[in-house]
């Protein structure tokens, strides 16, 4: 029989966890267990190869392993990318074989390290993405044709930057804006080059200067300067998400999981938490159930202890997440009486990180 609640919160309070170094992943279920990804030898002998590179579309997945993906995948392949076409093209069982494929997702013109290469494919650490898997950031094999290589736009690190706020917004060859070349989500940031009229001039990894709608973007002069966020902050840029469907190591407004939901969530507010929800779990400060405040983050485990899932509370009993697909249904983001969700009686504590 399966520990109360309450039982099982006394006892993670008692006793701190362990954390595992691995990431989520497993087989077709709404619960996958963990399983290990070793890095490439090449990688795990030596960084002082390794190069520096920048997402040129704007979203790269990472997978596990390379050529792994499918023909369904080719808009989440190639260059330029289409997630909405490709998630909306998926079948439940096309979902749910991701799970345990796919590795996290990076937004347009973020930093990488890049380790390996094979088959046209890298194997990167993504900056800005914490993990204990690699103190690179987080690890998996993205396509070539996703990845730009020229050093001009790394010399542009240190200055302002414009980070989306929008969900997405155009990114536009001209400071008009009538030349629409391609979307970026929300926390997307490029280094700002100027201001024309309404327009914020930017730097991209790929296509020259490029302009951004002002008011779908905020300028900051370092990440120090973008506000503290209180509870209530997190919990409104949570809810813009309600009904999205869940993807499997998404980290973008055209999907995410669960940890890459609040993941994103704070780090759109300047706030870097890690990854994944075993890692996010061991890193926040414990919260006792009656001191629950919004913006505090849920979190639940299999028997083993491995935590596999986490939500947002955003107060009143309830929370905000984004379960995974059901063998018979996609999953969206969702908000549900913390009492009555899907993964109650796994249930195992309360972090904070404000």
């Amino acid at each position: 029989m399966r520990a109360s609640p309450l039982r099982r919160l006394l006892s993670v309070l008692a006793v701190a966890p362990t954390l595992v170094a691995v990431a989520l992943a497993g087989p077709s279920a709404a619960a996958p267990a963990p399983v290990d990804h070793t890095a490439p030898a090449t990688t795990a002998a030596s960084h002082s190869d390794a190069t520096v590179g920048y997402v040129d579309v704007a979203a790269a997945t990472l997978w596990v392993d390379p050529n792994k993906d499918r023909k369904v995948d080719a808009d989440a392949t190639g260059n330029p990318v289409d997630l909405r076409a490709w998630t909306d093209g998926l079948t439940i069982d096309q979902r749910l074989w991701l799970v345990g494929e796919l590795e996290t997702q990076a937004l347009y013109g973020t930093k990488v390290t890049i380790l390996d290469h094979k088959n046209g494919w890298s194997y990167v650490a993504v900056d800005g993405q914490p993990t204990p898997r690699n103190p690179l950031g987080y690890p998996g094999w993205v396509p070539d044709v996703q990845l730009s290589t020229d050093p001009a736009f790394g010399q542009h690190a240190g200055q302002p930057f414009a980070l989306v706020t929008a969900t997405t917004t155009g990114l536009y060859s001209d400071a008009a804006r009538t030349q629409r070349s391609m979307d970026v989500a929300l926390d997307t940031r490029l280094p700002v080059l100027g201001h024309d009229g309404s327009s914020i001039e930017v730097a991209t990894p790929d296509r020259g200067p490029a302009y951004l709608d002002e008011s779908a973007a905020t300028v900051y002069g370092s990440v120090t300067d973008i506000p503290a966020p209180t509870g209530a902050d997190l919990v409104a840029t949570a809810k813009r998400y309600v009904g999205l469907p869940y993807v499997w190591a998404g980290t973008s407004s055209w999907g995410f999981d669960c940890s890459g939901f609040t993941h994103t969530v704070y780090d759109v507010h300047g706030v870097t938490i890690p990854r994944d929800a075993d890692a996010q779990y061991a890193a926040g400060t414990p919260v006792a159930d009656s001191d629950l405040q919004p913006g505090d983050l849920l979190f639940y485990a299999h028997d083993n202890g491995f935590v596999h899932h986490v939500g947002m509370y955003i107060g009143d009993g309830y929370e905000i997440d984004a379960p995974n697909n059901t063998s018979t249904e996609i999953s969206t983001v969702e908000i549900v009486k913390v009492a009555e969700h899907r993964y109650a009686d796994e249930y195992v504590g309360a972090r904070r990180f404000l």
